[in-house]
């Protein structure tokens, strides 16, 4: 199916860049101070606008392969991240 027949699917790019935003977001609110905080607004403001370029790759299949092992390591730093806050909850 087609991203023209999936009007509620967001694109690739799009779910990339919300990735670097909540990513440079948490940064910034776990280092409050405002040195930090600009470098990963800059990181993430350079990585939206590079998926974004890169959006037409995305139907390369060598490239799906490679984000899908991004995916794939976003996932386990995500459980990573969640199991050390149960962690420290129960200590």
């Amino acid at each position: 199916m087609s991203q023209e027949e999936k009007p509620d699917k967001k694109p690739a790019a799009d779910d990339l860049a919300e990735i670097f935003r909540a990513f440079g977001q948490a940064i910034s609110e776990v280092f409050d101070d405002p040195e930090p905080k600009r470098k990963v607004k800059e990181l993430a403001d350079s990585a939206t606008d590079s998926a974004k370029t890169l959006a037409n790759r995305f139907k390369d299949e060598d490239v799906k392969a490679k984000f899908r092992d991004v995916g794939k390591a976003a996932e386990a730093f995500g459980k990573s991240v969640a199991d050390d806050f149960k962690i420290k909850k129960k200590e």
